[in-house]
């Protein structure tokens, strides 16, 4: 298991994905935020069936942020209730990971290149 973790979280749309992520960068608590737009979601929804677009932002950051960025995520998101789930990452390809260890947390970390 490594230090990495993935955030997944749906948003209205990519452009509200873009915002929230661009902050997330920003603010160090993300490495990287994905935005894939196009998803349609079927969920229930205070007791009714709900069918909406919505795009999929995808966080890579530290385990040990994982509290920071969910709270932060929650003050951004217009959402009442946001889907933020964490999923460890077992592996991967060590300088992708070292990349995302060097861009978060304080400043002090020279991040590389990378996504």
């Amino acid at each position: 298991m490594t230090d990495v973790i993935l955030v997944l979280v749906t948003v209205p749309g990519a452009e509200k994905g873009a915002e929230i992520g661009t902050r997330l960068v920003q603010e160090r608590l993300a490495a990287c935020a994905n935005v894939v737009p196009g998803l349609r979601s079927i969920y229930s929804w205070q007791g009714k069936l709900t069918v909406d677009s919505e795009a999929l932002m995808i966080l890579k950051t530290r385990d040990s942020l994982f509290e920071s960025i969910r709270q932060r995520i929650v003050a951004l998101h217009p959402y009442e209730c946001p889907e933020i789930l964490r999923l460890d990452v077992a592996a991967g390809h060590a300088p992708y990971l070292e990349w995302v260890r060097s861009s978060v947390g304080p400043s002090s970390a020279v991040p590389g290149s990378g996504d």
